[in-house]
């Protein structure tokens, strides 16, 4: 399917789980849907299963969206407390399209919750309580992180491996209930290189054998060959920081210090320090390997442009960067927030720049990059290597430190599943005619308005909490 085929989808307020390969335009599609909401004045709200992911597109995770928070199971008592929470029940009711990006880390248990509690608030039978529901992600990357390490981030927050499972949010009872059109795209934005595009496919089913194992092994390089300024991906957290921190001890000249601004309630703030790529102490040197942590609206630079520190703004005192494309930027310190309602709620500002001389696989997810060195000898999860590998852009772009067996892996369950979503995704690629959809999207159109005119003027959508029948 293509990107405008399911935005004519959404469009009609068709509940849609959007997905495709890395590079197919997922991110890109959802946003020119969210943008269109909102310049319709309609309530959209931006959620991911991870902090990282959420804090990038202006949300929060859908644990604190929600209020499940770390809950694995709701009573209806706990059901009871959360419709009581007037600024939560607000949110939902107000709410008339949810996305939830990066649904492929989502354990199956927690998108029944949040299904609860829509239902409960919103008090409906229908599911989500008649939100329209737009899950985005791809379950051949990282799967569910099975033991949460934090209130609202499913990151992992330690060395080591963590304890994952397969607990898929395709396998939820909540998931059956929406029987979400599946919109899998299939235009390729960020790979052109044939080889590779070869290569990613073949992992993509688990038959990585003959010529796309050599066009692998012909990228391996040893360690006292690395290029210069090259970002490295590591697949675990200990090595990143200490290597971040040796190279710019090596560096000459004077540090410099960039502190992040927080605004809004502490919980909030931490949730965005949580999410943003950005440290909230940043330390530069001239010369220092950086990575841009954030896209740039007018174009200059994407989450994941590598460059060296080249000077210090002469006015400002800002970084300039020369990017390995020979672009010469000035970092200006950008905002990350948290809007709710069409209002922000809580935001940081800081210089969109990291250290980079080495990353984790996981905060590299979502990322394009033109060049790196890539570790995957200790690749311990399903989708690592995929995900490491299809940041870049082109086969000549990857430097191989080390390969196992496991970095050449996807989910099993994943690849058995593939061929079902690109079957029902084929089915309803003949649904997205505009002609045939526009009534459907017009009508879709004048019931959020409606609803929005309804909040805004004060009128009490939620019925659960006035008496009406308790949900399931």
């Amino acid at each position: 399917m293509t990107q405008d085929e399911a935005l004519a989808l959404l469009k009609a307020g068709t509940s849609v789980f959007l997905t495709g390969q890395p590079g197919s335009g997922k991110t890109h599609t959802v946003n020119r849907y969210i943008d269109d909401l909102r310049r319709k004045g309609i309530e959209v709200a931006y959620t991911a299963s991870t902090g990282v992911a959420a804090t990038q597109g202006h949300g929060v995770t859908i644990h604190a969206w929600s209020g499940i928070g770390v809950r694995k199971a709701l009573t209806r008592r706990d059901l009871d407390a959360l419709s009581t929470n007037r600024r939560l029940a607000d949110r939902i009711e107000r709410t008339s399209v949810l996305v939830i990006d990066e649904i492929s880390m989502l354990p199956a248990r927690s998108l029944s919750l949040v299904d609860a509690v829509c239902r409960h608030i919103r008090g409906g039978s229908v599911p989500f309580g008649g939100l329209q529901i737009v899950l985005v992600g791809d379950f051949f990357q990282l799967p569910p992180v099975m033991r949460r390490q934090a209130e609202d981030s499913m990151l992992p927050l330690t060395d080591g491996m963590e304890a994952y499972g397969a607990e898929f949010a395709h396998t939820s009872p909540a998931w059956q209930d929406l029987a979400a059109t599946v919109c899998y795209l299939s235009e390729q934005h960020r790979q052109s290189d044939k080889a590779f595009v070869d290569v990613l496919a073949a992992i993509r089913t688990n038959a990585c054998i003959g010529i796309h194992r050599q066009h692998l092994t012909e990228r391996l390089i040893d360690r006292d060959r690395l290029p210069a300024g090259c970002t490295r991906l590591f697949t675990h957290n200990a090595a990143v920081d200490e290597i971040n921190q040796r190279e710019l001890a090596k560096l000459g000249g004077k540090s410099q210090l960039f502190s992040m601004i927080a605004k809004g309630p502490e919980p909030f703030i931490q949730a965005l320090q949580r999410g943003c790529l950005s440290p909230e102490s940043l330390e530069l040197k001239h010369g220092a390997v950086v990575m841009f942590t954030k896209n740039d609206p007018g174009g200059r630079f994407v989450n994941g442009t590598l460059g060296l520190v080249e000077a210090l703004d002469a006015e400002s005192g800002h970084p300039v960067v020369r990017t390995r494309g020979g672009k010469r930027i000035l970092a200006e310190p950008a905002k990350w927030k948290i809007e709710e309602n069409g209002k922000e709620r809580a935001s940081i500002t800081q210089v969109p720049l990291r250290l980079a001389w080495a990353i984790t696989v996981h905060k590299s997810q979502g990322m394009s990059l033109d060049v790196a060195v890539i570790d995957l000898s200790k690749a311990f999860e399903y989708g690592q290597g995929y995900v490491a590998l299809s940041r870049l852009r082109e086969l000549s772009g990857l430097h191989l430190l080390g390969l196992n067996e496991r970095a050449l892996r996807v989910h099993p369950i994943a690849v058995e599943k593939d061929a079902e979503f690109r079957a029902a995704s084929a089915a309803a690629r003949g649904e997205a005619g505009e002609i045939h959809l526009a009534p459907k999207q017009e009508a879709f159109l004048a019931a959020c308005c409606a609803r929005t005119q309804a909040a805004a003027s004060g009128e009490r959508t939620r019925v659960r909490a006035y008496g009406a029948p308790k949900g399931p």
